[in-house]
């Protein structure tokens, strides 16, 4: 994902919540990783089980 549309992206996605002390669950996933996993998918029409790994990853 290009440093230009990330930086155009990034002030709209919500605030995360803190995470709770007890039970806190999975970490979150990295939000550009995240982003660049949907990009791929819309353009090249796969599922997103399809998506390589490194693409999902960051």
């Amino acid at each position: 994902m290009p440093d230009d549309l990330w930086e155009r992206i990034a002030p709209l996605l919500p605030v995360r919540p803190p995470r709770r002390h007890r039970y806190p669950g999975r970490l979150p996933a990295d939000d550009r990783a995240a982003l660049r996993g949907i990009v791929y998918v819309l353009c090249k029409g796969v599922s997103w089980r399809d998506v390589p790994a490194e693409r999902r990853s960051g």
